[in-house]
């Protein structure tokens, strides 16, 4: 009998919950909304630019990582050339806001190879920022994004 009881008050604490996530003030999306993928349009579009950095830097090391830990390859991304964007919000206000992004990288091979990535709002680690998605044709071995990146573009 006990574990129906918590089970009950379990439920109520999660409906009370939703129900006060919903009463909020209509300013930015609540820790609710973000984590459980609650219905909002609280997106504030502010998404950086495809030249931030912080995203480059991103990408590079994570290319690196992918391809020593998994590949057992010494790749890098030696630099980034002809970086812009492709597309803003190319499926309207009602979707999480995305800038996608083309650049040419050389890689420490020397060969030149193109790549697609798109910076996401709230799309970081548990939604609390932006996040990058990225795609090398080249180095897409497991074909996450076939045909040829083609899924890494709007």
């Amino acid at each position: 009998m006990g574990s129906m009881v918590r089970k009950a008050w379990a439920r109520a604490g999660m409906a009370a919950l939703v129900v006060a996530s919903m009463a909020a003030p209509a300013h930015a999306a609540n820790w609710l909304e973000k984590n459980f993928w609650l219905p909002n349009d609280k997106f504030s579009g502010d998404v950086p630019a495809c030249t931030e950095p912080l995203a480059l830097g991103t990408i590079s090391n994570h290319f690196a990582e992918t391809e020593r830990m998994y590949w057992k390859k010494n790749a890098n991304i030696v630099s980034y050339s002809d970086v812009h964007e492709i597309a803003l919000k190319p499926w309207g206000e009602g979707f999480v806001p995305r800038r996608y992004c083309r650049a040419t990288v050389v890689t420490t091979d020397s060969k030149k190879q193109t790549l697609y990535y798109s910076i996401i709002e709230d799309g970081g680690f548990q939604g609390f920022t932006w996040g990058v998605e990225w795609c090398i044709a080249a180095y897409d071995r497991e074909f996450a994004y076939a045909p040829n990146c083609k899924m890494a573009q709007p």
